[in-house]
């Protein structure tokens, strides 16, 4: 039931390009490419959870940003940068470096 608003919430907007939906645990990751009226792209990052109430009904918290084109580079900058503190921080591992050299590519 949740999934399906999920999936209404997302089918509605018309102006969206492209979408990636990412599950992890109890959390939904989604990337949705939109554009905007003239024609720019942009990206949207939403983290949806769900949760329960006090009677166990369910409901879905969403937490959204909204990244412009003329940030995406920055944005990826400061990204690589803190996943590297976390990487120098914790020692270094295979997966971890895997996912660094996406940034370098």
């Amino acid at each position: 039931m949740i999934e399906d608003f999920e999936k209404n919430d997302i089918a509605r907007d018309s102006n969206e390009l492209f979408s990636k939906a990412v599950k992890a645990g109890k959390r939904t990751y989604y990337f949705d490419v939109k554009s905007t009226k003239q024609n720019d792209m942009y990206l949207t990052i939403t983290e949806s959870k769900k949760q329960f109430d006090d009677n166990g009904l369910a409901h879905v918290e969403k937490h959204k940003i909204f990244l412009y084109k003329e940030d995406f580079e920055k944005f990826t900058d400061g990204m690589a940068e803190a996943l590297q503190f976390i990487r120098d921080k914790q020692g270094s591992d295979d997966a971890f470096d895997s996912i660094l050299k996406k940034f370098d590519e």
